[in-house]
């Protein structure tokens, strides 16, 4: 080979490499999904959200589907006769059975009396599919690739066939609000395609041009009459060939390059859904598709940045999401970049699922719909018993508090409604939710007792209004929104409470430890007056009704009677086997391996057990986790697994926290990191997602890191072995605070806190180690207590800095 050829293959290489790398840095790795196959189910596909719409991408090659859900799709109706009229003096003679020790006789009677009857409760439900069919060309593929980029929040698929090579990308636009996908290739006139739906909701399907339109009204009667009006359209617009309508389908021959657009409306927000459907396909059509990504990329990115996260160690980001996944399920070497993408999926999840502008709030899938869940008995609807909480566990926490504006919408749509099911059920003011609700307000207990009667679920939600003030010290939001909810709340409670006679004790009930049940005279039974959960609830509900008072200025005598009531609530028990008694007596158990722990309530997420406070607490509630996850055939369930990450991390395990989390990973996620409720649990045949476990394991990792629930920021309390060397960025605290950390052999080495609000923060030290303190790039003497700890008084933007 002369030196011209040689020296010319070094400049082609050369400039390929470079091409490379420049492809490489605008690929961050750690944040990648990637795939070298299609998908060949729902659980396999990855999902796009922009809030409202959420889709699934299969990347199949000579067929994409495109799982197609929209928050709103829902069966069902108002029901104005949800409840039982029992009121306040059949209640009295229910509870006069508990106290006088007849409690099957009060189970019977509170069933006929205290039971749901939800008429047309309805579900959640999926559109149906996007279907591209291209070429039956059998050329063999190459190259192939798909991938979900955390950092843009965009999937692309590759490939190449004949030596053309193909690209797909997608995205859902919040800005724009559309589902939009490109398609393109190197070569010119080599784009053909037919492109349909298959739908899973009845509908009137047209074509005219470049465009397909259906509609129809949802009707699921499984669960009840009624259901929403809809209209969706897809928009196709083409560089080069020709598209030709065929029936309901479209075909397109021989183009550079083709732009779907995609939206689909209901009537639920508002009776011009049609005009608005088609004003914002017109609005997209408009506008060049460069912009449209480019405002998605920013609006997106303008969240996910606030927050990082990076472990250390061994890190398989070059291996397929899949291999890594089956890697971590049959044990192989740990990979803490997988722990880390997890965490940074969620968050990505988290965003694509739940904006300031979704009319709705995450369902049991989020805003994904796998059309198991809303045929299984217990719908895709909102569980307040565990499972919506859940979904926003970790909103504040990884700096995502715009998130909760659609629960925070939706608790005050549901006490409004409330109010009604507080007076019939129970003849009291205030408002009150039970287990399950709907989007046509539905706060009745459920139609079985045994799990349906739960009447402090609507305080637990209600709870995340005082969390968010915990963090963001939003006085506007505290007086406005918060405390008017919370308030109805405790007034509920106060006046649906009553004194046992027998100890002077203000109790709740006939009521559930959720879903699970006690042994009594050889029954199982589930009413009781007073379980732990109720205690530890109205507790919570009282304590933040108090502060928030004291913060207004408002309510003094109200604030006084919560006050005084506080004082006749009972303890929380420590039980004959060194457990947190489940139960106001102290009852065996049928189900000791019952994937519920809500007698847990007061070590996570509230603090009511600490290992500080309360030691003694926290070593019974140490060993009610033990008990549960040693009992034979403990239900070990996704939402039930992750609690367990939150729990220890509370109780400064890291070991035990880290294992829940592995576990989580191997025997609760599937390839594409979602969350779900394995095969056969609740009669399920097959895995269904669930959305929960996303959110709350997030939550784990980021209480694993860094916790402020004791009127402290506390760095690294339960860092296991495996992340022994780290940073994150942008992580809050409770007080108003984001927190920069980075840690080296266990030790922290830089600590950032910039406030959000005005306020004093401690900060414990690690004993034996004194930073140099920085505020606002100044130094500062700082003298700590005897609990090593110090307090910085900072305005809004300030930021301190330790450095060791």
């Amino acid at each position: 080979m002369n030196t011209q050829k040689r020296k010319s293959i070094c400049l082609i290489v050369g400039v390929l490499v470079s091409l490379f790398l420049i492809s490489a840095q605008n690929k961050d790795f750690k944040y990648l999904l990637w795939y070298q196959q299609p998908a060949d189910e729902w659980m396999k596909a990855l999902p796009l959200g922009n809030g409202r719409i959420g889709v699934m991408v299969y990347g199949g090659v000579e067929q994409e589907t495109i799982a197609l859900n929209e928050v709103t799709i829902w069966s069902g109706q108002p029901d104005s006769n949800q409840e039982i009229l029992c009121g306040k003096e059949k209640l009295s003679e229910i509870r006069k059975l508990f106290f006088d020790g007849k409690l099957e006789e009060g189970n019977r009677v509170a069933t006929e009396y205290l039971s749901g009857k939800p008429h047309s409760f309805g579900t959640n439900l999926p559109i149906g599919n996007l279907v591209f069919k291209f070429n039956d060309d059998a050329s063999p593929i190459s190259e192939y690739r798909r991938e979900l980029n955390l950092k843009n929040s965009i999937a692309e698929v590759t490939y190449k066939q004949k030596n053309i090579r193909f690209k797909r990308e997608y995205f859902c636009s919040n800005p724009d609000d559309v589902l939009a996908i490109k398609l393109s290739s190197d070569t010119k006139a080599s784009v053909n395609l037919n492109l349909s739906l298959d739908l899973l909701r009845q509908s009137k399907i047209t074509t005219s041009q470049n465009e397909i339109e259906f509609s129809g009204k949802v009707a699921f009667d499984k669960f009840g009459p009624g259901g929403v009006n809809f209209m969706g359209k897809v928009k196709v617009l083409v560089k080069g060939g020709r598209i030709i309508t065929n029936n309901n389908n479209l075909t397109v021959n021989m183009a550079d390059e083709v732009i779907v657009y995609f939206d689909v409306r209901t009537d639920f927000v508002s009776k011009n859904y049609k005009e608005k459907c088609n004003a914002t396909i017109e609005h997209v059509v408009a506008k060049a598709y460069d912009k449209i990504k480019q405002d998605h990329i920013n609006d997106y990115k303008r969240l996910f940045d606030r927050v990082d996260m990076f472990f250390s160690g061994e890190n398989d980001s070059n291996l397929p999401t899949d291999i890594r996944w089956k890697n971590k399920k049959e044990g192989g070497k740990y990979d803490v970049g997988l722990d880390a993408l997890f965490f940074h999926y969620g968050r990505y999840l988290l965003i694509s699922s739940s904006r300031e502008n979704s009319p709705l709030p995450l369902n049991l899938q989020g805003i994904w719909n796998d059309n198991l869940a809303c045929n299984m008995p217990w719908t895709c609807d909102y569980h307040l018993d565990m499972n919506t909480q859940q979904n926003y566990w970790s909103s504040n926490v990884v700096n995502l508090s715009e998130s909760n504006v659609p629960l925070f919408n939706y608790i005050k749509k549901i006490s409004d409604e409330g109010e009604k099911t507080a007076k019939n059920s129970y003849g009291c003011q205030g408002w009150v939710a039970h287990t399950v609700a709907n989007v046509w307000g539905y706060t009745a207990p459920g139609q079985g007792v045994s799990w349906g009667l739960f009447p402090t679920a609507g305080a637990w939600i209600a709870s995340h209004l005082w969390t968010e003030y915990c963090y963001t010290h939003n006085i506007d939001f505290l007086q406005k929104q918060a405390y008017p909810i919370l308030r109805k709340a405790a007034l509920f409670l106060k006046d649906y409470m009553v004194v046992n006679p027998n100890n002077g004790y203000l109790m709740t009930g006939p009521s559930i430890s959720p879903e699970n049940s006690f042994k009594y005279n050889g029954a199982d039974l589930s009413l009781s007056m007073m379980p732990a959960c109720d205690r530890e609830l109205v507790y919570e509900t009282y304590t933040s009704c108090i502060e928030a008072s004291k913060i207004l200025n408002v309510d003094e005598d109200f604030r006084k009677s919560l006050e005084s009531d506080l004082k006749k609530l009972p303890p929380i028990k420590i039980g004959k086997d060194g457990a947190i008694q489940e139960w106001f007596e102290d009852y065996d158990q049928p189900h000791p391996n019952h994937r519920h722990t809500s007698h847990l309530l007061a070590l996570y997420p509230f603090n009511q057990i600490s290992l500080t406070g309360t030691p003694d607490l926290a070593k019974a509630a140490d060993s009610t986790i033990y008990k549960r996850q040693h009992a034979e055939g403990w239900e070990d369930v996704e939402w039930s697994r992750a609690n367990m990450i939150n729990f220890f991390a509370r109780l400064r395990n890291p070991d035990q926290a880290y294992e829940n989390l592995s576990m989580l990973l191997k025997g609760a996620t599937r390839e594409n990191l979602l969350t779900m409720s394995a095969k056969g649990v609740a009669g399920a045949a097959c895995d269904i997602f669930s959305f929960d476990a996303n959110e709350a394991g997030i939550a784990g990792i980021a209480e694993m890191l860094v916790q402020s629930q004791e009127g402290y920021i506390d760095f690294l309390p339960a860092l296991p072995a495996q992340w022994m060397s780290g940073q994150f960025k942008g992580l809050c605290v409770r007080g108003g605070a984001e927190v920069d950390l980075k840690w080296e052999k266990g030790h922290v080495k830089h600590a950032s806190i910039k406030a959000t609000s005005n306020n004093v923060f401690r900060i414990k030290l690690p004993f034996g180690r004194n930073p140099e303190l920085l505020i606002n790039g100044k130094k500062q003497r700082f003298k700590a207590d005897n609990n090593q700890m110090i307090s910085l008084k900072l305005l809004k933007n300030d930021v301190a800095i330790l450095e060791y």
